[in-house]
């Protein structure tokens, strides 16, 4: 009997064997019925025993060796993307999950290979499609269930970055009533003042970890473009970053007019990590320079500073979420949580603009930014959500 027939013909049992199987996945498998540990296995057995019976030439059977093929089986595709979805929900591990397909696998092939009477060279055929169908509705689970980790994942620092916004208000508000209520030395105001940029750095780092969030929940960045001067927002951005930081002196250049239509608080927050990041990696010895210059329809920002390049490897690569420089991630100390220039690229796209980067030894490290001086009419992403 070929594999696809005996798959049909012996469902019942090789499903009974599978929930035999997933009642020993504990402590998740506790709390599941009889249904819950069937979860999907027929519909995958049944697409896959359909998949087996369609025609294959050799080139297809190639590429789907490499997971490159056509999509030929919707439906095990989806059964096994909701298997994954709800094993994550019910508790199992992602060791777990895949531990139910290899069950599955090894199951039916010795179940098959005990009922045959003779070998038949076909018979090698069905167990390579069977193995393509199995392994293809395993890349799906595990897609699916790495899918709800990560939304998982991204909720949790979602409400981490709302709820830390309180106590992060009441240590600002209580250093300002110290400031004005009370008389303080040297040595008290020099603690204030740490205590002041302390809480605007995490105050900014938790302002990335939303921004963060709310792209790898879907939602586009939403901007608000108003009238305003890149100049003097640039001016008061330095001014920030400086503050209670004696050896922080970064120059503004500006050339031409560079007033535009932007979002203004989007705009704070691409100034603040593209002059925190040239003040974090560049050389105290040498100047930190911003640069504007106004062209008829854009204004350029160069942020420039010297220091250790960005190795040539990691170019591609720096504008990525959650990317730390080798420094960092050797155990320097940093407030950085791999998100500034990551929000400076979704601020800068948001506003249909672009930026890019060169680093040498020599050179130094240059970020160029262009932004057109008003947001195409229409193309401004929209959040229909934000309040």
């Amino acid at each position: 009997m070929r594999l696809s027939e005996f798959i049909v013909q012996h469902a019942d049992q090789i499903v009974d064997e599978w929930e035999q199987f997933a009642e020993t996945l504990t402590p998740a498998a506790d709390t599941l019925n009889r249904t819950q540990l069937r979860d999907h296995a027929r519909s995958i057995l049944l697409a896959a025993a359909r998949d087996m019976t369609t025609h294959q030439n050799a080139s297809e059977q190639a590429a789907k060796a490499k997971g490159e093929g056509p999509e030929k089986t919707p439906s095990l595709d989806q059964a096994a993307a909701s298997h994954g979805e709800l094993r994550h929900t019910v508790g199992f591990d992602l060791v777990q999950m895949t531990s139910e397909f290899r069950h599955l696998r090894a199951c039916v092939i010795r179940l098959w290979v005990n009922s045959l009477q003779t070998p038949d060279m076909a018979y090698f055929q069905d167990m390579i499609r069977f193995n393509e169908a199995i392994d293809e509705a395993l890349a799906e689970s595990t897609a699916a269930y790495a899918e709800q980790v990560n939304r998982s994942r991204d909720i949790f620092l979602a409400i981490l970055g709302h709820d830390l916004r309180a106590p992060l208000q009441a240590v600002n508000m209580s250093t300002e009533m110290l400031l004005r209520k009370t008389t303080l030395d040297s040595t008290g105001l020099s603690l204030v003042g740490n205590i002041r940029n302390g809480a605007r750095h995490m105050g900014a780092m938790v302002s990335d970890l939303l921004e963060f969030v709310r792209s790898r929940l879907g939602s586009s960045l939403p901007i608000e473009p108003v009238a305003m001067d890149l100049a003097e927002a640039a001016q008061a951005a330095i001014d920030e970053a400086c503050a209670g930081q004696p050896d922080c002196h970064p120059s503004l250049r500006v050339h031409g007019d560079t007033a535009g239509q932007w979002d203004r608080g989007r705009i704070n927050q691409l100034l603040q990590n593209l002059i925190g990041n040239a003040l974090q990696h560049g050389l105290n010895s040498q100047a930190v320079t911003l640069t504007l210059t106004g062209s008829s329809n854009e204004v350029v920002l160069s942020m420039h500073n010297f220091g250790p390049p960005i190795p040539e490897a990691a170019i591609g690569t720096v504008f990525d979420p959650l990317v730390r420089s080798a420094n960092e991630e050797l155990g320097s100390a940093s407030t950085s949580l791999g998100l500034g220039l990551f929000i400076v690229k979704e601020v800068v796209e948001a506003h249909r603009g672009t930026v890019a980067v060169t680093s040498t030894q020599a050179e130094g490290t240059t970020f160029t930014v262009v932004l057109p001086r008003r947001v195409p009419t229409g193309s401004a992403p929209t959040d229909p959500g934000a309040a």
